[in-house]
């Protein structure tokens, strides 16, 4: 797989709720290679750094990005029209290994981290349940399309206001305790990824985690991104996220 650098004209910009911002961009060159839980890095206007962005879809020659405005750089972003163009770079990184699209999975995805979920959800339809959770109503997004993938959509909130009242990880265990479950796809804040895999590990099930960490350059150079993993035999070592990963199998991840 290689890494291309293209200019990218945007044929859909929506804004589900404030400071969202979902982007579709005509893309064949990276698009047609990009594997689920792949990023790309964008060039923002009067910045010297890309800004990396998780691939939330990919379809024929369109490729899909959805993230929240937190800073300048992402703010840039937030104010590209459909007439407007983006130099993007990618695919990058490490994307999910989903094997057999035949078994039953379930994906957990907390706030942004539900984004890069969508790709591979896609590819299992109804074989998978998808565990979302947030913090309240008004930061809920994607259901319609996750939904429209075929999954069983289950939700959580932190403050009861829709779905379950409570941690989406609550919801992975009441799941696995309904019965088959062959792997577990994660995206999400550390702590969510750290229960999901201790419950998945405790249970014997392969989870692969897809690890937020800030990123500079993006091609493994600046050691911005590094973070502790367990080799094989047993020893530590640092890994780059940004070509390491960002996706892991979860026994190879120290967390603490």
């Amino acid at each position: 797989m290689s890494i291309t650098v293209t200019r990218c004209p945007v044929v859909k910009k929506v804004s589900p709720r404030a400071g969202l911002i979902d982007l579709t961009v005509q893309c064949p060159e990276i698009a047609r290679q990009a594997a689920p839980g792949q990023f790309i890095m964008v060039r923002c206007e009067g910045f010297t750094l890309r800004r990396p962005l998780s691939i939330c879809d990919a379809q024929g020659d369109l490729l899909r990005v959805v993230f929240e405005v937190r800073g300048a750089g992402t703010a840039w972003l937030a104010g590209i029209g459909e007439r407007d163009s983006l130099d993007i770079l990618g695919p990058q990184g490490k994307g999910f290994d989903l094997g057999d699209v035949s078994r039953t999975v379930v994906f957990v995805g907390g706030g942004i981290g539900i984004f890069p979920l969508l790709h591979a959800c896609r590819r299992f339809g109804s074989n998978a349940t998808v565990l979302l959770g947030f913090r309240t109503v008004s930061l809920i997004a994607l259901t319609d399309d996750f939904r429209a993938a075929g999954a069983d959509l289950r939700l959580a909130t932190d403050d009861g206001s829709e779905g379950h009242g409570g941690l989406v990880t609550d919801l992975q265990t009441a799941r696995l305790d309904e019965g088959s479950c062959a792997a577990i796809f994660a995206c999400g804040p550390r702590p969510m990824l750290q229960a999901t895999a201790v419950e998945a590990m405790r249970r014997g099930i392969p989870c692969q985690v897809s690890l937020e960490q800030r990123m500079a350059c993006g091609m493994g150079a600046c050691l911005g991104c590094a973070y502790k993993i367990r080799r094989a035999d047993g020893s530590e070592t640092y890994a780059h996220v940004c070509v390491d990963g960002p996706v892991f199998d979860a026994r190879e991840v120290i967390w603490s």
